[in-house]
């Protein structure tokens, strides 16, 4: 155990090449620094905006807050991106208390400390005055949550300062934040990896303390949170829901259950971690419960082993920028139905990074019937990553209750396709039954 724990703890530790960099613990504010000077501006451009404003404050603070900095706002704060010929100038109108802090930290070319009692949105107007931008995005979104912390009464005042040629230039961030966060940088793809790697040695590991007849489903999930107690890693999503360790019939997205682990189970487990309170991973793994005396599965087992396991090869080869989400779906549906799979309600795939359901193109629609539309329409870019399944599903004798396999990997885009961010499973995980008693 100290072992396996110290082997982890390396993983997630490895230095970058260069030694004088720090590890990856102490990466996000070097690399929010460098995603708002090398990847805003692009994203700016493809958003159409000249200029982005976001509100900060404490206790109910915008979703993006640790995104540009303004994570420890106490009094209102407001930050500023403009695009201009050789960037994005970002600036931060603080109150006095906590620009210094901002100072430090050295993530906007401008601090702009406001001693009290001057008017906050009175100064945020007149700077994009000066800046005269023709579209001006704000945090308020129907469709993206995450671009809609603008609250009424903030846009309200916000409104009231601003001259009335800039009023009606004000558009929704949906785009901007879109486009950003929907990419990540290299640096960022490799702390990812690492951490996928640590998800999936954690299941394996997991998977060797099934007793057949004896583990619960929850006793795994429970095992699971122990070692992610004991090496600082966070949940990759809802802590109720992580891990989602299931040997029985389809429950979806759920929490673990007490139902005692049998031979003949497949064994299906949906975990995420989060690493430096950033990054999340998103990876499914699958075992195989022998019967007494058996050495390797049935092969009817086996085949659906297989065919579940190529539709994330197909879905894989179909993931190259360009497409759109809703192809990658396709091709994924199109297998199933050549292998003869019943039809599953979920999507092939989703973004993964910031959360497990990240910003980006969704690899989902083909289940509908129906034309794409929404984020299934998206064009898929390099540096996008996705977490993403090989569906086989298959009616239980139980009427109504089906059974799936979601081979569920994790890759990133690249400029020539994609590639996986760690080696797929490509075997089942055995149990051994043992053998009944005399």
């Amino acid at each position: 155990m100290r072992r396996a724990l110290l082997s982890a703890l390396l993983l997630l530790t490895t230095l970058p090449a260069n030694a004088a960099e720090p590890p990856p613990q102490r990466a996000w504010p070097r690399i929010r620094k460098a995603r708002i000077q090398q990847l805003l501006p692009a994203a700016m451009e493809r958003a159409q905006v000249d200029a982005w404003v976001v509100l900060c404050r404490e206790n109910a603070n915008d979703p993006l807050a640790a995104h540009i900095g303004c994570e420890n706002a106490g009094s209102p704060a407001a930050f500023l991106f403009l695009k201009q010929k050789e960037g994005v100038r970002s600036i931060a109108l603080s109150p006095s208390g906590e620009a210094r802090a901002l100072q430090d930290v050295g993530t906007h070319d401008e601090v702009i400390s406001l001693e009290r009692g001057v008017e906050l949105y009175t100064r945020v107007a007149a700077r994009l005055s000066e800046a005269k931008p023709r579209r001006i995005a704000v945090n308020s979104s129907r469709k993206l949550a995450v671009a809609d912390g603008l609250s009424a009464t903030q846009r309200e005042r916000l409104v009231e300062a601003l001259p009335a040629a800039l009023r009606g230039r004000l558009i929704s961030s949906e785009e901007l934040v879109f486009e950003w966060l929907s990419v990540k940088l290299p640096e960022e793809v490799e702390i990812m990896r690492r951490a996928a790697a640590l998800t999936a040695s954690l299941q394996d590991e997991a998977y060797r303390t099934v007793v057949p007849g004896k583990t619960r489903d929850s006793d795994v999930a429970r095992f699971l949170k122990k070692r992610m107690a004991e090496l600082g890693v966070g949940d990759g999503w809802q802590p109720d829901q992580n891990p989602n360790v299931n040997s029985g019939p389809d429950r979806g997205h759920s929490h673990a259950t007490d139902r005692v682990i049998q031979p003949g189970d497949f064994i299906q487990t949906d975990f995420g971690i989060q690493v430096e309170g950033m990054w999340v991973t998103d990876i499914q793994r699958f075992a195989y419960v022998l019967a007494p005396g058996e050495t390797r599965p049935p092969k009817e087992a086996l085949e659906k082993w297989e065919k579940s396991k190529k539709g994330s090869r197909v879905a894989l080869a179909a993931l190259k920028p360009g497409v759109r989400g809703y192809d990658v779906d396709k091709a994924q549906r199109d297998w199933m139905r050549e292998v003869g799979s019943e039809p599953v309600p979920w999507g092939t795939g989703h973004p993964v990074g910031y959360w497990a359901h990240d910003v980006g193109p969704a690899l989902s629609g083909a289940q509908t019937g129906k034309p794409p539309e929404g984020w299934a329409t998206r064009t898929i870019r390099p540096g996008q990553v996705f977490a993403f399944d090989g569906f086989f599903a298959w009616k239980l004798a139980t009427p109504g209750e089906t059974k799936t396999l979601s081979v569920e990997e994790m890759a990133v885009v690249t400029e020539k396709g994609a590639e996986y961010l760690i080696p797929p499973q490509e075997e089942l995980l055995l149990i051994a039954s043992p053998a009944p008693a005399r």
